[in-house]
């Protein structure tokens, strides 16, 4: 791998996050509150997912692009349960308690678990010093999240938000990690246009079942179509492409921006205050995973696998 070529593909990495970042308030934006709801979290997820399904289809067909193998659909088929269904949906149900800001300092665990779920799935490996520093990211925003439940008076305790957040980030980080893997044999833009016209025959009943029988802003409309346009559909042409080129253990790492990115975002489309607390933890936390990055400049190589497993 060049150095041109790692260069490039983490430049696509942050082009990918900054789409990304925003996905955090327009998800608030398009479910609302638990006080005043909008669109409900799944309508939310599975029209996402169809519409970016529906424009998928298209390029397909003009492209004539060719059908993936038996092992490339189950590759996307991760893909599609981790950031077509599960991301999203975890997602939806959190912002719903919790403000955008808050959620970003918990889902700055997402180089932390892409680079896990890339150590098993790619067999990537790190020195042991990048791994202590992701364990103290994560224990940073354990102590977030135990310290906002007990300023709201609940007592020291995991928030079931915070549970969720943490379910979405696992799901993401399976997500991108697989759809890293088809990546180079189907092309960044084929493999998230495979992804979601897969999850057509799911997605777009199950938007027709789940539309809205209530008046919603048009704020919440807006917040739908930038989720399913840019969120799951152009920002992995980005994504995926910045992973196969940089390799997924390293460009995973451009996420450190993505909390502050979404904090500045929540200011003025949500109206949230800037909260030096929350932007303390994040810094804190993206300072141990950049730090962690550094240390894996130059990771181990991975033992080869036996035939026999």
């Amino acid at each position: 791998m060049t150095l041109k070529k790692e260069t490039l593909g983490m430049w696509l990495g942050v082009l990918g996050v900054a789409i990304f970042a925003i996905t955090l308030p327009m998800t608030r934006l398009a479910t609302g509150t638990t006080a005043a709801p909008q669109l409900s979290p799944w309508f939310v997820t599975l029209g996402r997912a169809a519409l970016a399904g529906v424009l998928s289809l298209a390029v397909l067909l003009l492209t004539r692009a060719p059908r993936p193998t038996a092992a490339q659909r189950k590759s996307l088929g991760f893909a599609l349960l981790g950031n077509a269904i599960g991301y999203p949906l975890l997602l939806g149900y959190a912002l719903r308690s919790v403000t955008a800001s808050h959620a970003a300092v918990i889902t700055a665990l997402l180089p932390l678990t892409t680079a896990a779920v890339a150590a098993w799935v790619l067999h990537q490996r790190a020195r042991l010093g990048f791994w202590l520093c992701a364990g103290l990211g994560a224990l940073l925003v354990m102590a977030f999240s135990l310290m906002r439940t007990y300023q709201q008076g609940h007592g020291f305790g995991l928030e079931w938000a915070d549970l969720l957040l943490v379910g979405a980030v696992l799901a993401a980080s399976l997500g991108y990690v697989y759809g890293a893997q088809v990546t180079p044999a189907l092309g960044a833009e084929r493999v998230i246009c495979w992804v979601c016209v897969l999850a057509l025959p799911i997605t777009l009943p199950g938007t027709l079942l789940t539309w809205p029988d209530h008046p919603v802003n048009t704020s919440a409309w807006l917040g739908l179509l930038y989720v399913g346009l840019f969120s799951m559909w152009i920002g992995f042409f980005a994504w995926y492409r910045g992973l196969a080129m940089g390799g997924a253990l390293r460009v995973s790492q451009t996420q450190l921006l993505q909390p502050f990115l979404s904090i500045l975002v929540s200011i003025p489309l949500l109206g949230e205050p800037l909260d030096t607390v929350t932007l303390g933890f994040a810094l804190a936390v993206v300072a141990t995973v950049f730090l962690g990055k550094n240390l894996a400049t130059s990771p181990a190589p991975a033992k080869a696998k036996s035939s026999s497993s």
